[in-house]
C-alpha cells in the first residue's frame, strides 16, 4: 500500500515525479468510452451497471497508466437515492425534481436509506478493487453538500446557482436542513465506498466559488469538515481530497479548516500562487488548464512543466484544474503524461 505514489503524496511526501490522474479521465474524449456508453444505452444505465462502469473506469488506466483510477459514477446519484427524480436530457445535462419547500424536503428518504439504490456503485468499487493493477490507487468520490444542494433546489445546473442562493436567503431553515441531510447521506455513501475497496475519497464542490464570506464558511467549509471528521473516525488513516472549485482566497487554510489531506486547485489560480499560499498546509492537486488537452502542442508542454516546477518543493498530485472536455485529443493526454514523467 505505501508504495502507491498517490498514497505517499497524500501522506505529505514530496516525490521526485508527481503522481498523476485526471478528472473525468473515463469520459467522452475516449472512443472506447463512447462505445461502452452506447452498449449501456444511456448515462444512468452506465452508472448503475457494475460491469460496464468498471470497464470505463479501467479504460484510461489501460491506455495511459495513470497512478489512480476514479470510480465512474455521478455526483447526483445520491439525490436519486434520497428519493428525488433524476434523469438526463440529451445534450442538456441532468434534470431533477426540485426540493424547495419543507414538505418536499420531508418527502425525501433518511440518509441511511440510500444503500439499496446505490448498491450497484458499491459493486463497481469491489470489482475495481479486484481488477486494478497493484500500483494503481482507487479513488471514490461524492459531491460536496453545497454543490449537490444547488442541483436539488434548481432541478438542474445553473450558471450562478441563483435558486439555491434564493432559498438560502428566503428559508434558511429548509436550506440548512437539506444541507444536513445531504451531509449525513454523503458520509454513509463514502463510508460504503471505502468498505468496498476505495483507498482515497474525494469531495467535489464544483460550485464552492459562488459562496462568499460567512456562507463559504457555513456551507463549503463546515459540512465538508464534518464529513471528513466522521469518515476519519470510521476509517482511521483514510486519505481525503477536497476540491472547493474557484474558491480563490478560500483555498488558503482550507485543508486545516476541513481536515482534508489534499486540496485540489482549479486553474483560476496560478500554480505559483497555490504553491505559496496553499501547499504549506499539505498536498496540493492540480492544476493544468483543461483547454491544453484540446489545443496541445508546445504550449501544453510548457504549461505542464510550469505546474510541475511550481509544486516541486512539496507534496503534489498532478491533475487538471477541472475535468477533461469531450473535445480533447487523446494524444494530448499522452503528451501531458510523458511531459510529467520525463520532465
Amino acid at each position: 500500500m505505501t508504495d502507491k505514489l498517490i498514497l505517499r503524496a497524500l501522506k505529505g511526501e514530496t516525490l521526485p515525479v508527481p503522481p498523476i490522474w485526471m478528472m473525468r479521465q473515463a469520459g467522452r474524449y475516449l472512443p472506447e468510452y463512447r462505445a461502452t456508453r452506447a452498449q449501456a444505452g444511456d448515462f444512468l444505465s452506465l452508472c448503475y451497471n457494475p460491469e460496464l462502469a468498471a470497464e470505463v473506469t479501467l479504460q484510461p488506466i489501460r491506455r495511459y497508466g495513470f497512478d489512480a483510477a476514479i470510480l465512474f459514477a455521478d455526483i447526483l446519484l445520491i439525490c436519486q437515492a434520497l428519493g428525488a427524480d433524476l434523469w438526463f436530457e440529451t445534450g442538456e445535462g441532468p434534470r431533477l425534481s426540485t426540493i424547495t419547500t419543507p414538505a418536499e424536503l420531508a418527502a425525501l428518504k433518511p440518509s441511511h436509506a440510500i444503500h439499496d439504490r446505490l448498491s450497484p456503485v458499491y459493486e463497481t468499487v469491489r470489482r475495481l478493487s479486484r481488477d486494478l493493477p497493484d500500483e494503481t490507487t482507487l479513488i471514490g468520490f461524492a459531491g460536496a453538500p453545497w454543490t449537490v444542494a444547488t442541483y436539488m433546489i434548481a432541478g438542474r445546473g445553473t450558471k450562478d446557482q441563483g435558486p439555491a442562493h434564493a432559498l438560502k436567503a428566503a428559508d434558511r431553515a429548509t436550506f440548512a436542513a437539506l444541507i444536513d441531510l445531504i451531509t449525513e447521506a454523503t458520509i454513509d455513501y463514502l463510508s460504503e465506498q471505502v468498505k468496498a475497496g476505495a483507498e482515497v475519497v474525494k469531495l467535489f464542490d464544483s460550485w464552492a466559488g459562488s459562496l462568499k464570506g460567512q456562507d463559504f464558511t457555513d456551507f463549503a467549509v463546515k459540512p465538508v469538515a464534518h464529513i471528513i471528521a466522521e469518515l476519519k473516525r470510521r476509517h482511521p488513516g483514510l486519505p481525503i481530497i477536497a476540491f472547493p472549485r474557484e474558491a480563490g482566497q478560500g483555498y488558503i487554510g482550507f485543508a486545516k479548516a476541513t481536515g482534508a489531506d489534499c486540496v485540489a486547485i482549479d486553474n483560476s489560480v496560478s500554480p505559483d500562487w497555490a504553491a505559496a499560499h496553499v501547499q504549506g498546509d499539505g498536498c496540493v492537486q492540480g492544476n493544468l488548464a483543461p483547454h491544453h488537452m484540446v489545443s496541445g502542442g508546445p504550449a501544453l508542454v510548457e504549461a505542464t512543466r510550469a505546474v510541475v516546477q511550481a509544486f516541486r518543493k512539496g507534496p503534489h498530485i498532478f491533475n487538471l484544474g477541472h475535468g477533461i472536455t469531450p473535445d480533447a485529443d487523446p494524444e494530448n493526454v499522452a503528451l501531458m503524461i510523458e511531459t510529467v514523467r520525463k520532465g
